[in-house]
């Protein structure tokens, strides 16, 4: 079992990555965003927490996206966690590590896939001409305008995290620009 997180600016194929990852070694995938929608329908105490603040127009703290790991981390019978989505703060990598610390789990891996920010975007723009192309919905943030933003937003926030991981020894950094296999047989050297 390994637990890893993958690092890297919005674009850089994490989910993509993710995905084959819960396909080829039965990890599963904890997206804060899938499990804050999930946590929103359920109707747990949780949920109620999330629902509230949700529909109030706040952002969820950390202790509720805390508690929300920490409710599927008693999930077993899998290949590990893959972390996508979080940490994007230094508070909540030390929160991160104190609850695995607590359950009894390490962090195996910190994966980022290194990428050409000029190039990103033009990854992006392709990802919605092909889209439109195929006469499909682009995604609101699949614009150059709005992916700017969200790529400035993360240099600002989770950048940092690069740093505190490397310092732990425990980054591994891997060409995010190389084509698709290229990047899953890369992650699988690093998770043996």
């Amino acid at each position: 079992m390994k637990n890893i997180i993958l690092l890297g600016p919005p674009g850089a194929g994490k989910g993509t990555q993710a995905t084959r990852l819960v396909d080829s070694r039965d990890m599963v995938q904890l997206s804060t965003g899938d499990m804050l929608r999930a946590a929103r329908t359920s109707g747990t105490d949780m949920g109620r927490k999330v629902a509230a603040v949700l529909d109030a127009g706040g952002l969820v703290t950390d202790e509720i996206v805390i508690g929300l790991i920490d409710e599927k981390l008693a999930t077993s019978g899998h290949g590990g966690f893959i972390f996508d989505g979080f940490p994007r703060t230094l508070k909540q990598a030390d929160a991160l590590g104190e609850l695995l610390a607590r359950k009894g789990l390490t962090l195996d891996a910190v994966i980022e896939l290194v990428v050409d920010d000029e190039a990103l975007v033009g990854r992006i723009v392709k990802r919605a001409e092909d889209a439109r192309a195929a006469g499909q919905p682009v995604r609101r943030d699949d614009t150059p305008e709005v992916f700017e933003v969200r790529l400035r937003e993360y240099y600002k926030n989770t950048a940092p995290l690069i740093g505190y991981y490397w310092a732990k020894q425990s980054l591994v950094q891997i060409d995010g620009m190389a084509e698709m296999d290229d990047v899953s047989t890369a992650i699988a050297k690093v998770l043996g």
